[in-house]
């Protein structure tokens, strides 16, 4: 203990057991140690807390294990639903991706942007009335193939196009989710889907 140490040392320490001076040399057992020596060396410590503090720096940035984390999948295409969304009206058709979308540009339209909404679905897939309303039209729409146009109670325009059969006829009344017709890929088109449109009058585009 620090007794036999004092007992080893005191005449180099004196009467005063816990005054050690820096460069005092005290004998353990058989070496004698400076006590300069004998001090932690500050630049070991301070190369040693860097150390540390990179390796936690390094864990907290990858995760406990120090793997980083993988990269997350890239978010699949959007899929549409039965279900009613925030603009009051359900959806035409279900289980579709979302194709081309609102007001993509591109020099094929002649308003020099996408219209409408594109649902990608095989042909044949219903396509159903977004809402209650009366069938203004329902027949050929030139690039539109063949096309359902009704309107709603709040005055607005639904129109589903490129059908492949249609399920309603001009001046019926329809309800909401009832079906109109089946998807196609009649008029201008690359493929089958539903192109569909909510317009405030008639009119294209608007």
């Amino acid at each position: 203990g620090w007794q036999k140490l004092y007992s080893d040392n005191r005449q180099a320490i004196g009467s005063d057991p816990s005054l050690i001076h820096p460069g005092l040399k005290l004998t353990i057992g058989e070496r004698a140690v400076s006590t300069d020596d004998a001090k932690p060396s500050t630049e070991s410590f301070t190369q040693s807390s860097a150390k540390t503090s990179t390796r936690s720096s390094a864990r907290s940035a990858t995760g406990s294990s120090g793997a980083a984390d993988a990269p997350k999948a890239q978010a699949a295409a959007p899929r549409a639903t039965g279900a009613a969304n925030n603009t009051g009206y359900t959806l035409p058709v279900e289980g579709a991706t979302i194709g081309t979308g609102y007001k993509v540009a591109g020099s094929m339209w002649s308003s020099g942007y996408h219209t409408g909404v594109d649902f990608v679905v095989p042909t044949g897939t219903t396509v159903k009335a977004v809402a209650a309303g009366t069938v203004v039209s329902a027949g050929w729409g030139g690039a539109y193939g063949n096309q359902v146009v009704i309107q709603h109670a709040d005055g607005r325009y639904s129109q589903y196009a490129h059908l492949s059969a249609l399920s309603v006829s001009a001046g019926q009344t329809v309800t909401e989710s009832q079906q109109i017709g089946l998807s196609g890929a009649t008029g201008n088109v690359t493929g089958p889907h539903l192109h569909f449109e909510i317009r405030t009058t008639p009119n294209y585009g608007s």
